[in-house]
């Protein structure tokens, strides 16, 4: 999954670092997935997060992806500008 969130009050990378790892720390301790900041990284306004998992199956990965949405929603201030899924 990416998702790409604005966070129009950051007005410094150090604050959007702040929030990126404490994201990124929030997801990979709930969901055990792999996570991280992918692009934008010195644009301070824009976070572009990917995020990984190994699942048995598309149910299961349907599943995770719509908690993961979800909890990213209700967990940062951030407004979600984009999210793309992918099963391979």
């Amino acid at each position: 999954m990416t998702f790409r969130l604005h966070a129009s009050w950051c007005h410094s990378l150090k604050e959007k670092r702040m929030l990126v790892k404490s994201l990124i720390v929030k997801l990979q301790n709930k969901y055990h997935v792999s996570a991280a900041e992918i692009d934008k990284q010195d644009t301070y306004q824009i976070i572009v997060i990917g995020i990984a998992a190994i699942v048995p199956n598309n149910a299961l990965a349907d599943s995770l992806m719509d908690d993961i949405s979800l909890f990213i929603e209700q967990n940062t201030e951030a407004e979600i500008l984009d999210e793309e899924r992918e099963i391979r």
